[in-house]
């Protein structure tokens, strides 16, 4: 795993010296990403530069030094990620002729792509990467990114100056980047609370979509083009009908997911939620050889949000090596306030923070560690699946000014009081259920569902001064109401939110996150299935769990309700982060930016203070912009 940087610069290259010096600068800003190694190569002739930033984990010799180049001198590479089939690949390579002088899967990929050109390469490899190949006879550069997009990659174009970089950080130390923000990207940001790919927080610059490779030659317009296409995956023939027949395939699938992300040179972990997925991880870590585990989760003193208990209860069946740390209230303002700076662009899924503590926790025993996510997305577990399969179709019946007043039936009990009358049957977060409930029963259609189910449960579209957001891409078609929701998740929200959180959380301390879950071969299987083999009948990630339960007891990961990482946000901002929160939210600084509408964000900050109206989320994201923002260095 590490942090790639680099430009092409044909007009204003100028010597060896001052382009190694200025990749430099750039790659310095990612040695958070690798603390191990470090390399820069240059060509003042072209004006190009590579920078790699290494974290040793296969093959931790100099042999797997970056940037790597060529026998013959042609390529050279600069690489973040793992290629878990470098077994095959390198056999077949061999058979070929190939030459090895170490064992990293870098020098795989370089092999492979001498051997079989970039396109083919990519398709061969079962990973996850993000990579710039120069070649130095086409005067070619060559940008790829794995396809779920579980590792990151940034371009920009600006007069004359081609930029890459795992991070955005890394452009700011280029004197050709000037960075500017993009009100439309905040729009979006907004409203979803992260931003949405292609776009970037600076004008001018772009996220490589997951399953993409671009071109860039000095004068030409970057060429990109797709070597997997969810639509294409999504739009399979949903030949699997049997669950036994299914879950056959996908324990045999899982095993060799899991198995093929154990393979390393230094410690591998695991991050254990009270979830079924990372549960179903560790016993499979557990049934492959791979003991003691490690295991790491965090909690919060908030009862309602902490899964330490039933973490715990997975680690003591598995006979895990289990580590956990709690978060206290007073605890809270020391991580939430330097969050913002592990994010290159603003991000506010508040899980962020559970995210970088267990990062941390992990790094102090493991390199490497194996995580659950992508299961929800990929088998249906999100609660609205089970909204759009069983309570949708009912609630549409119903004329539509009969669910508007008894929308405003519920939202007239302010959400405390929710939670204090539902407290007594222990149902968890009851005010905010209730609202969001009563916000879905005014709807038209599941499309606006959709939004209010995964956005900040307002609307923003006044939010940001002067925004226009660009309407979104066009969705596969899908006849089903689930899979429609399924596949916007696992095209926009997956690599934009969840892979985002892991790898910039991960990242920040040097630490590895590896995801089986998102193996291609199992995604790819998961969309044969019938629909109704993940969810039916108000039961989620069916096949999952069937699975899950040859490994473990049903009773360990079934019965609770589904949390995840999730944060008391909401009473954070009512009492330990309230004064750092009033500070970014001042009124009068917010009408000398211009950047937000003041009087609404005031306005959402009184609700929710009063107890009214849960507006945490928007003003999440509000937040999460202005300590972005202050840290941010050279615009």
């Amino acid at each position: 795993m590490c942090g790639i940087a680099g430009f092409v610069d044909g007009r204003h290259g100028g010597s060896a010296q001052r382009l190694e010096k200025m990749a430099r600068a750039m790659n310095e800003t990612l040695r958070h990403r690798g603390p191990d190694d470090g390399g820069v190569w240059t060509d003042s002739e072209t004006g190009v530069a590579l920078a790699n930033r290494r974290l040793a984990v296969r093959d931790l010799s100099q042999a797997g030094h970056q940037p790597m180049v060529s026998d013959d001198g042609r390529l050279v590479l600069t690489y973040n990620g793992e290629i878990y089939d470098t077994g095959d690949l390198r056999a077949s390579l061999e058979a070929k002729g190939q030459r090895f002088r170490g064992g990293s899967d870098t020098e795989v990929l370089l092999h492979a792509c001498a051997e079989w050109g970039v396109a083919e390469a990519v398709e061969r490899c079962n990973g996850m990467f993000a990579f710039a190949l120069w070649d130095r006879v086409e005067r070619r550069l060559t940008l790829a990114r794995d396809r779920m997009g579980i590792k990151p990659l940034y371009w920009a174009r600006a007069d004359g100056l081609f930029l890459f970089a795992s991070e955005l950080k890394a452009f700011v130390e280029h004197p050709g980047w000037t960075p500017e923000i993009d009100r439309d990207a905040l729009a979006a940001f907004a409203r979803l609370s992260y931003v949405p790919s292609p776009m970037c927080i600076w004008k001018g610059a772009h996220k490589l979509e997951p399953g993409t490779v671009l071109t860039f030659e000095d004068g030409k317009t970057p060429a990109i083009t797709r070597y997997w296409d969810m639509g294409d995956i999504a739009g399979q023939k949903r030949d699997i009908t049997d669950m036994d027949e299914a879950v056959e395939g996908l324990d045999s699938l899982l095993t060799r997911a899991v198995g093929r992300r154990l393979v390393a040179d230094v410690p591998v972990g695991l991050f254990l939620s009270g979830g079924m997925d990372s549960a179903m991880m560790a016993a499979f870590m557990r049934a492959q050889g791979a003991a003691p585990v490690k295991t790491f989760t965090v909690g919060f003193a908030e009862t309602d949000f902490d899964e330490r208990a039933d973490a715990a209860g997975v680690a003591e069946y598995l006979g895990t090596e289990h580590h956990e740390i709690r978060l206290s209230p007073a605890e809270t303002l020391d991580h939430v306030s330097g969050v913002a700076r592990c994010y290159d662009e603003p991000f506010a899924d508040s899980s962020q923070i559970p995210s970088l503590l267990v990062s941390r926790l992990a790094r102090q025993s493991v390199t490497v560690a194996l995580s659950g996510d992508g299961g929800d997305e990929v088998f249906g577990g999100y609660n609205r699946y089970t909204w759009a399969e069983h309570h949708w179709p009912r609630l549409s019946r119903i004329p539509r000014p009969i669910r508007r007043a008894g929308a405003g039936a519920v939202t007239a009990v302010p959400p405390a009081l929710w939670d204090r009358l539902a407290g007594v049957l222990g149902v968890r977060q009851a005010g905010e259920k209730a609202h969001k409930a009563a916000a879905l029963l005014a709807l038209d259609d599941e499309v606006q569902a959709y939004r209010l189910l995964t956005g900040p449960g307002i609307d923003t579209t006044r939010l940001v001064v002067g925004e226009r957001e660009p309407n979104p891409s066009p969705l596969p078609s899908l006849d089903d109401a689930v899979e429609r929701m399924q596949i916007q998740d696992t095209i926009g929200y997956l690599p934009d939110d969840i892979l985002t959180k892991v790898d910039r959380a991960s990242m920040s301390v040097g630490l590895e996150v590896r995801v089986p879950l998102l193996d291609h071969e199992v995604v790819a299987f998961a969309w044969r299935l019938a629909r109704p083999l993940k969810v039916s009948g108000g039961r989620r990630k069916r096949v999952l769990g069937a699975v899950g339960e040859k490994y473990l007891p049903a009773s360990l990961f079934t019965g609770r309700p589904k949390s995840g990482f999730a944060v008391p946000i909401h009473g954070w901002l009512r009492g330990p982060l309230r004064e750092w929160a009033g500070d970014l939210l001042n009124d009068s600084a917010l009408r000398d930016q211009g950047i937000f509408d003041a009087a609404l964000v005031g306005r959402w900050w009184r609700e929710h203070q009063s107890g009214r109206r849960l507006r945490h989320h928007a003003l999440w994201n509000v937040l999460m912009f202005q300590a972005w923002r202050q840290g941010q260095t050279g615009y």
